[in-house]
């Protein structure tokens, strides 16, 4: 390491890998800790046995996340020092044409660096999820997937890749500034465009039968005046048990989808009740002023980019010696995402700010009993821990706890 940058990039690299694997521990001694003790406030609601099933269920999954953080630490280092890039660089060149080698230079270490994380997300899905019951999806509907998934990811980025490359080569020093004017709106096309095109492509969407719940659904949605395109069931049930609500869509293309799965868990008030708090969501702006502060931040990640692309020390710094906006691309998704987690407390408790506030936009709108409830179920159903440490709920949770998030309820 010949290169003062390199050594910036390895500190990174080692806090980064270090203070998720403190967290990791920390969460796991928190759920040991409370392991044969059902919380005060969910003692009459969940029994010793399902509380137990979330803790195994919780050290499961942060099991495999520790081997996946070491595995990503040394994928990274092969890619960087390594030089994995370089040979992938090499692979994907084009002299006749430029502009597709680097398109190509990005599409091959995507699919690349995916590809190898494929085996945790198999083992998530048919080791951890299968033994506690969750799963419901096949071998050929995971292969299926990751073949779809990779073909829109293609027809959608590739485009995209070769038009932001294009101005990075020749708007010279306010390339970032139309990049991020096409970055914005290809998401609010995304966002636009994903519930009628895309989403149906993974999964299948009928308007609500329940014609007593769908008159409920329709006086709430009057009284707090949102109007929407339906509302929706998915089949969630043919990939998991796990039960969820969403809203989704931009403008007049926004859409309400229950999964079916939620629909069996919840009695109609529940549903009514959660659908209330979603729709606090909607009244207090929270997706628009996300979008708005996703935006600032690419924005100015954009900008501090482009004082240091075309500089040598940050390509040798990283052992790269391919020197083009398409390497500098990746490496600056490398970097963000070492960066990302000292700054993930914040963004963490604004997302668990707006959460109280839809709550509370609940309260006013339904029973608060029926959410605690509905939630209390979800908790229980989906074997979600009620013992998080501190710390790591900092960090990671974009909801309140659980306990933290009843006690609101309750007031």
């Amino acid at each position: 390491m010949n290169n003062w940058f390199s050594w910036i990039f390895a500190i990174l690299l080692i806090f980064d890998v270090t203070l998720k694997y403190h967290l990791n521990l920390r969460q796991k001694d928190s759920i040991l800790k409370f392991f044969n003790r059902v919380p005060e406030a969910f003692s009459k609601q969940i029994t010793l046995e399902e509380h137990q099933k979330a803790g195994r269920y919780s050290q499961a999954k942060l099991q495999l996340a520790r081997v996946e953080l070491f595995f990503g630490a040394i994928v990274l280092l092969f890619f960087t020092f390594g030089g994995g890039i370089n040979m992938i660089g090499q692979l994907s060149t084009f002299s006749n044409y430029p502009l597709t080698s680097q398109v190509c230079l990005i599409i091959a270490y995507s699919i690349s660096s995916s590809v190898l994380f494929i085996p945790f997300s198999y083992y998530s899905t048919f080791k951890i999820e299968q033994e506690f019951g969750f799963n419901k999806m096949t071998i050929k509907l995971f292969i299926a997937d990751l073949i779809k998934g990779t073909i829109i990811a293609l027809l959608i980025g590739t485009p995209l890749l070769y038009l932001v490359i294009w101005l990075m080569q020749n708007l010279a020093s306010s390339w970032w500034l139309w990049v991020w004017l096409v970055l914005v709106v290809f998401n609010l096309l995304i966002l636009l465009i994903y519930p009628t095109f895309i989403a149906p492509l993974f999964n299948k969407f009928t308007p609500l039968e329940d014609l007593e719940l769908k008159t409920k659904i329709e006086t709430l949605l009057e009284r707090c005046g949102f109007k929407s395109q339906g509302v929706f069931v998915m089949d969630g049930s043919k990939r998991s048990s796990h039960g969820n609500a969403y809203f989704t869509g931009l403008g007049s293309s926004k859409r309400i989808v229950f999964f079916d799965t939620l629909l069996k868990q919840l009695s109609h008030d529940e549903i009514i009740a959660v659908l209330a708090h979603e729709l606090g969501h909607f009244k207090h702006k929270h997706i628009i002023k996300q979008m708005v502060i996703s935006f600032g931040i690419t924005l100015v990640g954009l900008y501090l980019f482009s004082l240091f692309i075309s500089h040598e020390w940050f390509y040798n710094g990283m052992n790269v010696s391919i020197i083009n906006n398409a390497s500098g691309l990746i490496l600056l998704f490398i970097i963000t995402n070492l960066v990302s987690l000292p700054l993930a407390p914040i963004s963490s408790f604004m997302s668990r700010k707006n959460e109280f506030e839809a709550d509370d936009f609940a309260k006013k709108h339904s029973n608060s009993k029926d959410l605690i409830n509905g939630l209390v179920k979800l908790y229980r159903d989906n074997a979600s821990t009620l013992t998080p440490d501190d710390l790591y709920v900092k960090f990671y949770y974009s909801h309140p706890p659980a306990s933290t998030r009843i006690a609101n309820l309750e007031k």
